[in-house]
């Protein structure tokens, strides 16, 4: 197992000279990430094609355009998220001021995962380089191509002690968690955050971790049941369902089920054709371990939709399975592929009691004109974040924190928040000499 005692140091030794502060340096090192993604564009299209059969419309929309996003708005913003806050001073305090200045960590640990190796990489180191911190990023080895792009275009880019790619399996992965960082951002499992988790704790580490988990989609009778089918179909087979927010399983109330999975059906066919089988773009599932844990679930209950496999090219057809029950194996783990389970339900009030013993999604989505309905769920149902009338969309907003919320995560990045997650707040109380 390597050691990567060396590489901390040197990103430590280079933290304390100080330069990676200025607002200048920072500028000028989120303008050169984003002349690097521009000038490698073509080339991460093409890992994300080899790594997940990723069309060039869908791994540019999810993958490049939201960091340039992110870039963007970290560039308009960082000024005044650099800047020392003036805040109140307790009137018992005479002559004094109190101000909360921003600064960096020092060191931040990156781990990213496989579904979205490009955006999931890149989108917290902005957060990094914006919070004036050195960083150490591991992408996933199992999308082998875009790690390799990661790491040549930040070598090309940036000097090792400043910013450095570690390739690597599990072990690579293990032995950087043993060494010191200053912050740890770790994307991926709840069972590996919890491995995570444990590592940080032996340094006293802080630590963001973005998890999963079973995302409920509720479809009430007085939903727009067409305008719910294209964005539930959007939502869950985007990546062949292979996206962390994606909604994991459908509620939906039972006088509108068969007229709306009518609909979701047409919706499917609508954004991949009649065969998808032979529709060139649709994403491949990731490995064949994956692949052989999704197929196991499409015996369960009774398919509705879809159902075909390949291994050969790793290929699952957008499914939907019908009378399911929570008791079903596809309803005891995150499904994190293109299969759709599906319950009924009578009485809003009992999904909100089943969902609630469960442990608390990173996403909620709810289909229902009733603003009552809709306040009643988001009331009672705690999640790490959501929409209404319309999935995923939350995470592509910069001025919405993205987190999740007990065994889905906890902290949150994009836009101020990535900035706020990579950097300490420091509290100075200034008072006059008597």
């Amino acid at each position: 197992m390597e050691n990567y005692e060396n590489l901390a140091k040197r990103q430590r030794t280079f933290f304390k000279t100080g330069q990676t502060k200025p607002m200048q340096y920072r500028i000028d090192s989120l303008n050169t990430l984003q002349n690097a993604i521009n000038t490698n564009e073509k080339e991460i299209l093409a890992a994300l094609r080899k790594d997940l059969n990723k069309s060039e419309t869908e791994g540019y929309a999810s993958e490049i355009k939201l960091v340039l996003e992110e870039i963007k708005y970290s560039l308009e913003n960082l000024k005044a998220w650099m800047e020392p806050k003036n805040v109140e001073t307790p009137v018992f305090i005479t002559d004094a001021s109190s101000v909360i200045y921003p600064e960096p960590y020092g060191d931040a640990l990156i781990i990213a995962p496989w579904n979205y190796p490009f955006q999931l990489a890149i989108s917290p180191l902005v957060g990094a380089i914006a919070g004036g911190n050195c960083a150490v990023l591991k992408p996933s080895e199992f999308t082998p191509a875009t790690s390799g792009v990661i790491s040549k275009m930040i070598r090309d880019n940036f000097p090792e002690e400043y910013i450095a790619v570690v390739e690597g399996e599990v072990e690579t992965s293990t032995a950087l968690l043993k060494e010191k960082f200053d912050y740890i951002f770790f994307t991926g499992s709840t069972n590996v955050g919890k491995v995570v988790m444990e590592a940080a704790s032996k340094h006293l580490t802080p630590v963001t971790l973005e998890l999963g988990g079973k995302s409920p989609c509720i479809v009430h009778s007085d939903a727009d049941l067409a305008t719910a089918a294209k964005r539930i179909a959007r939502g869950k087979f985007l990546n062949a369902g292979q996206t962390c927010v994606a909604p994991d399983y459908l509620l939906i109330q039972r006088d509108v089920k068969d007229q709306f999975l009518s609909k979701l059906k047409e919706a499917i066919h609508g954004l991949y054709g009649e065969d998808i089988s032979k529709n060139p773009d649709f994403p491949k599932i990731v490995n064949e371990k994956q692949f052989n844990r999704l197929s196991a679930f499409l015996d369960n209950g009774n398919l509705y939709f879809g159902g075909r496999t390949d291994a050969s090219r790793q290929f699952i057809e957008p499914t939907i399975l019908d009378q399911i029950t929570w008791d079903d194996s596809i309803m005891q783990e995150e499904i994190f592929g293109p299969i759709l389970p599906v319950i009924v339900y009578d009485d809003l009030n009992e999904i909100i009691e089943e969902i609630t013993n469960r442990p608390k999604p990173l996403a909620f989505y709810v289909f229902s004109e009733s603003k009552e309905v809709q306040d009643e769920l988001l009331s009672q149902v705690s999640f790490g974040g959501g929409c209404i009338n319309e999935t995923l969309a939350h995470l592509t907003s910069p001025y919405l924190p993205f987190g999740g919320v007990g065994e889905s995560g906890m902290g949150s990045y994009h836009g101020k928040a990535s900035f706020d997650t990579f950097t300490h707040h420091k509290s100075v109380l200034k008072r006059k000499a008597e």
